[in-house]
């Protein structure tokens, strides 16, 4: 297991960018197997498939803080269409696997590996439900019904454009020791911040929860 975090600085052109990778576990032969460079391949092209507005070639967000009510952008739509893609390369929605003795809840997307599965979980609650999407996966992984999961977050800079108190990069920087410190023997956990292309106040704002106009 590697005990410092390695960060991985990505710059996609256009589109929704990948900022930050960070991994948090990396224990045994599954982070340099080929199934994992596949996942992560699906991940980083879903991502890239997130554009806004609707048939755009980029993610352009109009810039509006949404620390009032009523005011800044939506997150549920942006997930919406990530899922979509995964599921095109084969991936499952909304998985249901017991790993707890309370009922964890279901897993954004999972891709099978053997008998486990990959995780992934968009954020689209606040800081507290991030701390409980990677205690879950990091749970999955020792109970060894998941092989890694990824958590995918806004950086600080698309944070100040969405529903106030969404679960954010920077917020959960801090307790990257943690997650580091626990020991498995084959597995990995992982981190992604993403970030728009640009802004513009010419764009419709990102619809709040499951109203209005969604991604298609």
């Amino acid at each position: 297991m590697k005990k410092a975090s390695l960060k991985i600085k990505i710059a996609m052109v256009m589109k929704m960018q990948i900022k930050h990778q960070i991994t948090l576990i990396s224990a045994g032969s599954f982070p340099e197997s080929e199934n994992f460079t596949s996942i992560i391949d699906n991940i980083h092209t879903a991502i890239s498939k997130v554009v806004w507005p609707p048939g755009s070639d980029k993610f352009t967000i109009y810039p509006e803080s949404g620390k009032k009510r009523g005011e800044g952008n939506g997150v549920k739509p942006i997930k919406k269409e990530f899922i979509k893609h995964l599921k095109s390369l084969g991936w499952e929605a909304e998985t249901k696997l017991n790993f707890a003795t309370v009922n964890p809840g279901a897993i954004d997307a999972t891709f099978k590996v053997g008998s486990k599965y990959f995780a992934v979980e968009w954020e689209t609650g606040n800081i507290s439900s991030s701390h409980r999407a990677l205690n879950k996966m990091a749970l999955g992984i020792l109970k060894e019904k998941l092989v890694g999961g990824i958590l995918i977050v806004p950086t600080k800079n698309l944070y100040k454009y969405l529903t106030d108190r969404v679960g954010n990069f920077a917020e959960l920087e801090p307790y990257f020791p943690l997650w580091e410190s626990i020991s498995c023997s084959n597995g990995y956990l992982g981190i992604i911040a993403i970030e728009h292309d640009t802004t513009s106040m010419e764009v419709q704002k990102i619809p709040k929860g499951t109203d209005g106009r969604a991604l298609n």
